[in-house]
């Protein structure tokens, strides 16, 4: 149900007071509706100060790490290439500019760029041209006041002009907003682009650490077949019982089991990575195939401060771009509250005879402001105010949230990393351990000094260890992916269709309290 409203037009009478009318006065009236200043009501944007911490709360390790995190300056454009692995790179440079999501949130940028054409076009006057043919005949009732009751024909061409002027801010607050909704579309695309780059790289590496321990696992049924073959030659030759035989072949049994399902695991790794690349399952199983060992970590990680991580973050730039767009939506609803005030002229041609249309005394015009206010709406525009407050304190709240996310994540994946090293030092000295453990047990079994179980023990300990070290050196290369994701870097050096977006004011954080 309408609400009704008040409208107020100031309009000539009759062409024929327009036609006496001094000119100066209409240009003058038109004049100073241009120049009014104007001032927009609210909705000013002030960018929220965020308390940073000077450095990143890294807690010690009790053993010494082989790669150390450092507060020095980050460089995270290309973070990946500093794993001087060819075949990550070509994937991820294919991924940047096939994967779907990325597609689609491209669209979204071309559909928010679309959007504020839309919305800047009410800046600029509207002019819109028509024409008319009507055949038409006055009620006889009427012939005496205004004229003949017989039909006739009414043709008519012309031009009308609008032009709302932007007195309260309506307009430009709405430009504002689809200006901050346009960043927050591009924030949001390099947002896909970091979380696409670090699900593709974890993928990856999950590919190649499973498929040295498939190594390890064939190695070990390898390793276990000989040990089955010697000891049923030494069954054969009634040096030992039939039980180290049925141990032999369990553990054997038993080894060969667990190679399907790394297999497996293999599989769907690949089969990820080529989703990821917009290509059908099973598309990259030539080029992953070749064996390549896991990627060198240097000592030094420079991961820089969180101050730098929130200017970086695609996630936190987006979140206060959404709340500058909430902030200048306040502007549009507030505005509401005045009157919207615009220029209208037409300027056409009329005749009843089609040949005298374009003559020059069938020409007619009207030039002059008019005055739409609401008088009453029941209070709807108080309550979309009150609406659009809300919106801003809840895009205030995301943008906190999500700025103390990235300090948990960034400070998760550090411990992670430094903790990891500490334990796959202690797993290198385990496999080194069951190594001569192994040699040794052989050596006894040989002789006849010791048990055969002590070699199946010694063996499956050494196995096991192998497979935990592995997994090992994968969550530390997997840390460290996930250190850089949590920095947000790798997007700035990847193509992208749009121009880069500028800074937001709001990505500065300052080191101590806010003011």
């Amino acid at each position: 149900m309408s609400h009704p409203s008040f409208s107020v037009r100031i309009m000539p009478r009759s062409f024929r007071t327009i036609r006496t009318a001094p000119a100066a006065l209409v240009v003058a009236l038109a004049g100073a509706l241009v120049t009014l200043p104007g001032c927009k009501v609210t909705g000013d944007y002030t960018p929220p100060q965020t308390t940073s911490p000077e450095s990143f709360n890294k807690l010690a390790v009790d053993s010494p790490v082989t790669s150390a995190l450092k507060n020095s300056s980050a460089t995270l454009d290309s973070w990946w290439k500093t794993f001087n692995d060819p075949m990550l790179d070509s994937l991820i440079e294919r991924a940047a500019a096939s994967n779907l999501d990325v597609r689609l949130a491209e669209s979204r940028i071309r559909e928010a760029r679309a959007q504020r054409r839309f919305v800047k076009a009410d800046e600029l006057p509207r002019l819109d041209a028509a024409g008319a043919y009507t055949r038409r005949r006055n009620s006889e009732n009427t012939v005496g006041s205004f004229g003949s009751d017989e039909s006739y024909d009414l043709f008519q061409a012309g031009f009308d002009a609008s032009w709302e002027l932007d007195l309260f801010g309506r307009v430009s607050r709405s430009v504002e907003a689809a200006d901050a909704e346009l960043a927050a579309s591009v924030e949001a695309r390099n947002a896909v682009l970091v979380s696409l780059l670090a699900e593709l790289a974890l993928n990856y590496i999950d590919y190649r650490a499973t498929q040295i321990n498939l190594d390890i696992a064939q190695r070990a049924v390898v390793a276990q077949e000989s040990t089955l073959s010697l000891t049923e030659s030494r069954f054969a030759a009634g040096l030992i019982g039939e039980l180290d035989v049925a141990r032999a072949k369990a553990q054997l049994e038993t080894r060969r089991s667990q190679v399907p399902p790394i297999k497996v695991s293999m599989a769907q790794s690949a089969h990820r990575l080529a989703t990821l690349l917009g290509k059908p399952a099973g598309s990259l199983d030539g080029e992953l195939m070749p064996p390549a060992p896991l990627p060198v970590i240097g000592p030094e990680i420079a991961v820089g401060v969180p101050a730098d991580m929130l200017r970086r973050r695609p996630d936190v730039r987006r979140a206060e771009r959404q709340l500058a767009a909430a902030t200048a939506r306040v502007g549009v609803a507030t505005a509401d509250l005045y009157p919207r005030i615009a220029l209208n002229g037409t300027l056409g041609v009329q005749s009843s005879q089609f040949a005298d249309l374009f003559d020059i005394n069938s020409r007619y015009w009207s030039i002059g402001p008019s005055v739409t206010w609401q008088v009453f709406d029941a209070g709807r525009v108080r309550a979309n105010i009150s609406v659009q407050d809300a919106r801003v304190e809840q895009s205030l709240t995301q943008y906190e949230q999500i700025v103390l996310a990235s300090y948990e994540e960034s400070e998760n994946a550090m411990v992670g990393f430094l903790r990891e090293q500490a334990r796959r030092a202690a797993l290198a000295a385990s496999v080194d351990a069951n190594r001569r453990a192994l040699s040794l047990a052989e050596q006894l079994y040989s002789s006849g000094l010791a048990d055969f179980l002590n070699v199946l023990d010694a063996q499956r300990s050494l196995f096991v260890a192998e497979e935990a070290l592995t997994l090992s050196e994968q969550a530390v290369v997997s840390n460290l992916i996930s250190i850089y994701k949590s920095l947000g870097g790798g997007w700035e050096s990847l193509p992208r269709t749009d121009p880069p977006p500028a800074q937001p004011a709001a990505s500065q954080p300052t080191g101590g309290e806010a003011p």
